[in-house]
């Protein structure tokens, strides 16, 4: 995933956090809010020490940004979204967390198809 589509900075997750509004299921919570002065999307990933040691949780990270990567086209722009990973996540292969984080963002109006 490319630099310019990350959230980074502590002061723009915390503002998602406040102002965004949240939807999840099972295996991922997604944050979104609007953001006017761009056109591209940013995406943040969240894993919690709950989850695992650090491999487990950069490879959640890792795939989360691939399944972004590859639906890029059918994300809704001028979003900072962010994912945090639950539990269920973690024994799901890559098909079944591709199914699943699409879920979590139609549910949430971000893909375009579904637009309200």
């Amino acid at each position: 995933m490319y630099k310019r589509l990350r959230l980074r900075n502590r002061a723009d997750f915390s503002r998602v956090y406040r102002y965004g509004k949240s939807f999840a299921n099972h295996q991922f919570v997604v944050y979104g809010c609007r953001r006017k002065d761009t056109e591209q999307f940013r995406v943040g990933v969240s894993c919690s020490k709950k989850i695992g040691n650090a491999v487990v949780r950069n490879r959640m990270r890792r795939m989360i940004k691939e399944i972004v990567r590859h639906h890029e086209q059918e994300i809704v722009t001028q979003m900072d979204l962010i994912f945090i990973v639950r539990k269920g996540a973690l024994d799901m292969p890559y098909k079944e967390m591709e199914k699943s984080l699409l879920h979590v963002l139609r549910k949430a109006s971000l893909l375009k198809s579904c637009k309200r």
